[in-house]
């Protein structure tokens, strides 16, 4: 299990939380995802035998969020 934490612009409501924990929650391998609003901060917990970062930060971008 690997954890990694990206800072995404462009949340900043409830609906941003549910769009982003939705989409990366239901990959294949993701185990755990939490969003933090203030900060900009999404940490996912994942295996990386079955889903890559590259494929997380695109879920993100997918749901119109800017991944740094």
């Amino acid at each position: 299990m690997e954890n990694i934490t990206l800072n995404v612009k462009g949340m900043s409501c409830g609906h941003c939380v549910n769009a982003v924990e939705g989409s990366v929650g239901a990959l294949d391998g993701v185990s755990q995802v939490n969003v933090n609003l203030e900060s900009g901060q999404v940490s996912v917990a994942f295996d990386n035998e079955k889903v890559t970062i590259e494929q997380i930060k695109e879920t993100i971008d997918d749901q119109g969020y800017d991944v740094e």
